[in-house]
């Protein structure tokens, strides 16, 4: 079975829409949605497109439980914006998501098997990676959640990082995804227009539009940037 696992979309449409070209010529067997679709700058087009699409598989992340308040007020004031752009059914819709989905001995989860919010990295220490990983059944566990495409393997259990469509952390900018083939994994980057999403993203309304589009789309965050801005 070929599966697209396109991860932390964060609204950026542009980029979304650039993938999803490269994702038809590959012609997979399921596209999988990996959570955090709508948070970011264009969220009700993003559902649009993401819904009208046929087949396609979704599963919950953190950032898709708009009613969650953050800490940063920052944050907070752009979560509550998304908020704004939906309705009552699109808001309860994405917080109904399932939490997983599996196939060809892989389970694929937003952050982790256990919840939607501890991170995991490719510097994450065995030790940790064993106990989380340990109750699953699958031999595979495709996340995503930090924004970096990463693989490992811990005992037998392989942990892979599909990155980010719309918000990645990674050297290079561009939409980031994976391919995975009857066990095989191919790493992907799509490039798209970067100007133009910029200036969509510009356009937008979302209060952090600004930093969006300078620091996510035209640059991107390295994961050494990542790392030490976040602690993980």
């Amino acid at each position: 079975m070929r599966v697209a696992a396109l991860y932390d979309v964060h609204g950026n449409l542009p980029a979304l829409e650039a993938v999803l070209a490269d994702v038809r010529s590959e012609r997979p067997d399921v596209l999988l949605f990996g959570g955090d679709i709508v948070s970011g700058p264009l969220p009700k087009q993003t559902l649009e497109l993401v819904r009208s699409l046929e087949g396609a598989v979704f599963i919950r992340g953190n950032a898709d439980v708009l009613s969650t308040p953050r800490p940063n007020p920052e944050i907070d004031a752009g979560v509550r914006w998304v908020e704004a752009q939906l309705g009552e059914g699109e808001i309860r819709w994405l917080s109904e998501l399932p939490f997983s989905w599996s196939a060809d001995d892989a389970l694929y989860v937003h952050a982790n098997p256990r919840d939607i919010e501890a991170p995991f990295h490719e510097w994450t220490p065995e030790d940790e990676l064993r106990e989380w990983g340990q109750d699953v059944a699958e031999t595979s566990i495709v996340t995503g959640h930090v924004h970096m495409q990463w693989d490992r393997t811990v005992d037998g259990k392989r942990w892979i990082g599909a990155g980010s469509v719309g918000m990645p952390y990674e050297e290079t900018p561009g939409a980031y995804w994976a391919l995975l083939d009857d066990g095989r994994l191919d790493f992907r980057r799509t490039d798209y227009d970067l100007e133009s999403a910029a200036a969509v993203v510009l356009a937008s309304g979302h209060p952090q539009a600004d930093e969006f589009a300078s620091e996510n789309v035209l640059r991107v965050p390295s994961r050494a940037e990542a790392r030490a801005a976040f602690g993980f």
